[in-house]
């Protein structure tokens, strides 16, 4: 059987991304876009969980599809977790990657433990509710000043130790292996089968009961 399944973005990156690692798979990823104008989800939820799972859901509520939305971020064991959910947008609503890279730097200091984790939460939606949840996390540890000129986000300050260089400074190659977002997604390219399984299960729940004809076999209509 072949599946729509909406990407809760506007990001064409982002839906690239899916589609080549879904390709191999009878499903259509379809973004945001492709549906025209559409009732957005404010994101408030406490955890990347909450966030990737309310996107997903209400989307799926909206399109009657079923639903898949990414929640992500860096967290600092020093600053107590933060900037967390509020990653994007540590400096301010519409603040640049420079400026929450630069806040974060301030906030640390001279802090000498700059542990830290990118997280990625994967959430998979039906409109009935359920959902199906991948997550992901990629330790280093945030330097004192930014080095390369790749990624985005707080890449050029996040030093992944094992390949002595920060995420700005990785290959896209590279980072897919390591990263957070690359982990969930290979695990979901793993895992898809049983996924698909799932969804046509639960879709399957969404159909109006069938009439009951059962009454009228071996019923002789010749007359």
């Amino acid at each position: 059987m072949f599946y729509i399944i909406v990407l809760a973005t506007s990001n064409k990156n982002k839906v690239l991304e899916i589609q080549h690692v879904l390709k191999d798979f009878p499903v259509e990823i379809k973004s945001l876009s492709d549906f025209g104008p559409l009732p957005g989800v404010v994101e408030d939820g406490e955890t990347f969980d909450d966030n990737a799972y309310k996107k997903a859901l209400h989307y799926a509520k909206v399109l009657g599809l079923p639903a898949m939305a990414d929640d992500s971020g860096l967290i600092v064991a020093a600053l107590g977790g933060k900037p967390g959910v509020f990653s994007a947008r540590y400096a301010g609503e519409n603040a640049t990657d420079e400026e929450n890279c630069r806040k974060l730097l301030l906030e640390l200091g001279t802090e000498q433990d700059r542990k830290a984790a990118f997280v990625c939460v994967l959430s998979i939606a039906v409109p009935s509710g359920p959902a199906l949840t991948y997550e992901a996390s990629c330790e280093g540890v945030i330097l004192d000043q930014p080095r390369g000129t790749g990624g985005f986000g707080y890449d050029p300050l996040f030093f992944f130790e094992p390949l002595g260089k920060t995420f700005a400074e990785l290959t896209l190659e590279e980072k897919n292996m390591v990263s957070h977002r690359g982990k969930v997604l290979a695990e979901l390219a793993m895992e898809f089968p049983k996924v698909m399984k799932w969804i046509e299960t639960r879709m399957r729940e969404l159909l109006p009961p069938q009439p009951d004809h059962s009454e009228f076999e071996g019923n002789d209509w010749s007359d």
